[in-house]
């Protein structure tokens, strides 16, 4: 097994970015890969107008791409928000007013898989409120997302880099989505397994893979420390991913790491070019 018996796809929002984000796509291509997927791109607004929405899905297209997976609209990301459909107010209804827009523009490039990120905690707001809204968020973006077959993942960031942001371990993200299943009855909320992000919180991961891939639909990676590319850091990532295989998951794996002080073009040499397109 290895990185070759991995189905990989590239995050457009951290590599590439040196590009404007419609050239994205097709450097993507360029470089190999035939799967991407992406944070919210309208980081000002939840509901971008259809030109804009026309011109991404056109590069996409153009560029021979597939679309796998795309993050509901999560605030300033990157920058300090680490979401937005647990912030009262304004926040929360831009989450809310994005979920139609979100799945019609994915659905339109055949994914149905959405990333919904929880938010930061808000100073003199009782956390339990915002847990609430959450949930009450998460059942109706669960209960959107089901009408078109698809599946809700919920993420867990790490504390280090996030501490405004309650949902840092995977239990506790576990934890969410037992709670909006729960909810919705649909069964369509996953993990969504960042192992970066779970090894900067100091996580046993081997321990994790085992506990939860059967709930994770989701995995993305990047090696720690420093957030680059496999072989950067100090973790096996191989053989984690080759764990992963082995207990039943079959997802893709999205790269979401930092190319570093050079193109991110010359980013992917860890990886030969045969293991890149989607097998």
């Amino acid at each position: 097994m290895g990185f070759a018996d991995q189905r990989f796809n590239v995050n457009l929002s951290i590599l590439f970015t040196e590009l404007p984000l419609l050239e994205r796509p097709a450097a993507a291509a360029a470089a190999g890969f035939t799967a991407v997927e992406l944070w919210w791109p309208w980081i000002e607004t939840p509901t971008p107008e259809q030109s804009e929405l026309d011109a991404l899905k056109k590069a996409i297209e153009d560029a021979g791409v597939q679309l796998t997976g795309l993050n509901f609209y999560a605030g300033q990301l990157p920058g300090p928000d680490r979401g937005a459909l647990s912030v009262p107010g304004e926040e929360s209804e831009r989450f809310r007013a994005n979920i139609d827009v979100a799945i019609a523009f994915a659905q339109s490039l055949g994914c149905t898989t959405f990333n919904a990120l929880y938010g930061n905690r808000v100073d003199g707001v009782d956390p339990a409120e915002q847990d609430a809204l959450a949930l009450e968020n998460l059942t109706l973006a669960a209960q959107a997302v089901g009408r078109v077959g698809g599946t809700i993942l919920i993420e867990a960031l790490n504390q280090p880099e996030s501490p405004k942001c309650p949902i840092v371990s995977a239990p506790k993200a576990i934890e969410i989505v037992d709670k909006v299943n729960e909810a919705t009855g649909l069964g369509n909320a996953k993990f969504l397994m960042d192992l970066y992000h779970l090894s900067m919180n100091g996580e046993d991961l081997p321990s994790v893979i085992e506990q939860y891939a059967a709930k994770t639909g989701h995995v993305q990676i990047a090696d720690n420390p420093g957030r680059g590319a496999p072989g950067t850091g100090s973790l096996p990532l191989e053989d984690f991913l080759d764990q992963l295989k082995k207990a039943g998951y079959d997802g893709w794996v999205g790269l979401e790491y930092k190319p570093g002080d050079k193109p991110s073009a010359e980013a992917f040499e860890w990886l030969p070019r045969e293991a890149r397109a989607a097998r």
